[in-house]
């Protein structure tokens, strides 16, 4: 983050781009498309989620697809255009979009659980290290089926990734910071995980 003597000056464009950054990330891109499509409230559906995880649980996988890259693409899009102001606005943008996820001012602040966004934003700001994080995230869903498990490992690995990758300690922060947000974000899905009752993912189409 800035050095603390720019404090006095930086401020005001910090501010200005973790709000433009929530803004755009508390688009709630899930429940946009599922609504268009005629299924109702992705909320009222399984997990009752709006990230890409639950819009699979409908049996849409081109609507999972779509959620999943629009999801993506916001946290992207914020650090990417953040970046045109240096690397401080556009890691302060991409949190934003993170926090946008989690919190909607649209949704009552009840967002979903900000891995694809977060993924996005890690992509847009080292994208060996989003690699490598979206590479954890497959290879323990794949294994366990548990979206869940793949989420809290592949995000806390993710400060080791930005370590040895990059070596920016600024970005192992981030990462960090990150993850223990989501970490807690997911302590439900935790508990459940700890119970043996976490729902595995599955590409039914759910029945009516």
């Amino acid at each position: 983050m800035p050095d603390p003597i720019s404090w006095a000056f930086a401020w005001p464009y910090l501010l200005t781009a973790l709000a433009c950054g929530y803004l755009l990330g508390s688009l709630p891109f899930g429940l946009l498309v599922t609504r268009l499509a005629g299924l109702g409230d992705i909320r009222k559906i399984g997990s009752g989620n709006i990230g890409a995880t639950n819009v699979l649980r409908t049996g849409r996988k081109d609507l999972a697809a779509l959620t999943l890259i629009f999801d993506i693409g916001k946290g992207g899009a914020a650090v990417l255009i953040g970046s045109n102001w240096g690397p401080d606005i556009a890691l302060t943008a991409g949190f934003g979009a993170v926090l946008g996820h989690l919190f909607p001012v649209w949704l009552m602040f009840q967002g979903g659980k900000g891995v694809a966004t977060t993924l996005g934003t890690l992509l847009a700001i080292a994208w060996p290290v989003g690699l490598a994080t979206c590479a954890a995230w497959l290879l323990v869903a794949g294994l366990f089926r548990f979206s869940s498990l793949a989420s809290l490992l592949s995000l806390a690995l993710s400060p080791l990734f930005a370590w040895w990758l990059v070596g920016d300690l600024q970005l192992v922060e981030f990462c960090a910071l990150v993850a223990v947000l989501l970490w807690l974000r997911h302590l439900s899905n935790i508990k459940r995980l700890l119970k043996g009752e976490e729902s595995r993912i599955s590409f039914r189409r759910k029945k009516d």
